[in-house]
């Protein structure tokens, strides 16, 4: 919270070297005073934590109602230079033993790094940046998808605010992310996002993505966000693909920020041998 107030000081400070007024400035009248980028960097400062523990129980559903269901466990730890994830798949039987591990950098420049290690094969791919775009694991969760969870990539998008809109009861930030160029379309599968942004905890609560043709490609819906250990945490992602019917839900439980969450984990021998 402590990002949020900063921003909205910015705002206020910014408004109050403008035009000069001698009635005071509300709160909610400095968040429509942000701009795009403004939004993006509080979304961006929203505090996840030093360190996380949850449980995750992902459900895939085809356009026919076939259900197929997956657990796992996935730790998340905050280091100077990078935010480091690792996921271990528990079940079902022929995907057990599998990891995902992910290494975001700081450095606004710098390729993040991730690989997946897969039991059959016995050893960890790297993922490049080419193929960030490509769906994790069958899901409707792209490599990139995963990676950000829930944050904002300004290096990939234009960004331009839409104005505000009242979605069940809650007055949200709608912010429209045009992709840079045709490249980085290309390597996202997404031309354009539409996100919606609640600025009372600056979560990104629900997503539209746009194909690199411009046709509406999936949604995302997030729900049941609550607070866990002082920070606000969204439990439900639910991702629709509208161009086949097939949806992705992940849902998270146990979630734990206070735990000690060990450095061995974020290594590739690690992905090999499970938690």
């Amino acid at each position: 919270m402590k990002a949020i107030h900063s921003l909205l000081m910015a705002a206020l400070l910014a408004l109050s070297t403008g035009v000069q007024s001698a009635e005071p400035v509300s709160a909610s009248e400095a968040v429509a005073a942000m701009t795009a980028e403004a939004v993006v960097a509080a979304v961006n400062a929203v505090d996840q934590g030093s360190q996380v523990r949850r449980d995750i129980r992902i459900t895939m559903t085809d356009r026919n109602g076939k259900r197929r269901e997956q657990s796992s466990v996935s730790y998340r730890k905050q280091y100077p230079d990078s935010r480091r994830t690792v996921m271990f798949f528990e079940q079902p039987a022929n995907i057990r033993g599998t990891g995902f591990l992910i290494w975001d950098y700081s450095e606004p420049q710098a390729d993040d790094d991730q690989w997946l290690y897969l039991p059959a094969l016995r050893k960890a791919r790297r993922v490049s940046s080419s193929d960030r775009g490509g769906y994790f694991l069958g899901t409707d969760f792209t490599y990139e998808d995963m990676k950000l969870d829930g944050k904002l990539e300004p290096l990939d998008y234009h960004f331009a605010l839409l104005g505000e809109e009242r979605v069940d009861g809650a007055t949200l930030i709608k912010l429209d992310a045009q992709a840079r160029d045709g490249e980085v379309a290309k390597e996202l599968g997404y031309s354009r996002t539409v996100s919606w942004i609640d600025p009372a905890n600056w979560l990104l609560v629900r997503a539209e993505f746009y194909d690199p043709s411009g046709e509406l490609l999936k949604s995302l819906e997030a729900t049941d966000v609550r607070v866990v250990d002082g920070i606000w945490t969204r439990h439900i992602l639910t991702m629709q693909n509208h161009q086949t019917g097939h949806r992705t839900e992940f849902r998270f439980s146990d979630v734990d920020y206070l735990s000690p969450v060990s450095d061995n984990l974020f290594s590739k021998q690690t992905l090999h041998r499970g938690p």
